[in-house]
């Protein structure tokens, strides 16, 4: 909650350092495998290898692996857990998709909203406090960035992360 309303109250944009996507992403993987008690297959690809973005490299991996271990925690085990990045011209994106339960539609467009949650009872079970993805949005907005998701019942979700590529200054 604390770091909800210091991400919120915080109009500064964020240190421009250099952030390594794949550094970023390996150790989100490496913490997300150790997180894993059932049999889940978590994957890492990079269509491209030095993909990188300006900011804090602590607030976008407390976003990127928030979403990696959602994908573990709120999902059967054996279930595949895939993180994807590649860019397009303007900016990084950052998949963190799964073969799981999915979300039923109606539940989307308030994912990101503090305190919400999709089934009270499986939350609490988790640990799950609603306020995880409203993190997320606002490490992303911080950033420049957004978040789309993507999810059909029975089939899985995607979580994608939309962050502005570095500008190069002549």
């Amino acid at each position: 909650l604390v770091m909800l309303s210091q991400l919120e109250s915080n109009r500064k944009p964020p240190p421009r350092t250099t952030v390594d996507i794949a550094t970023l992403l390996q150790q989100v993987v490496q913490d997300a495998r150790m997180v894993c008690t059932e049999n889940h297959h978590i994957s890492m690809e990079l269509v491209e290898e030095k993909l990188e973005v300006r900011g804090e490299y602590k607030e976008l991996y407390s976003a990127i692996s928030n979403l990696a271990i959602n994908a573990i925690k709120h999902n059967p085990g054996g279930v595949d857990v895939s993180l994807t990045c590649r860019s397009t011209e303007n900016e990084v994106i950052i998949e963190i998709c799964d073969d799981g339960y999915g979300i039923d539609p109606k539940h989307i467009p308030r994912l990101t909203e503090r305190f919400y949650r999709v089934d009270n009872s499986r939350a609490s079970s988790t640990g799950g406090t609603g306020l995880g993805l409203a993190i997320v949005k606002h490490v992303l907005m911080r950033h420049g960035g957004t978040l789309q998701i993507r999810s059909t019942l029975g089939k899985g979700s995607c979580f994608c992360c939309h962050l502005p590529k570095p500008t190069v200054v002549a």
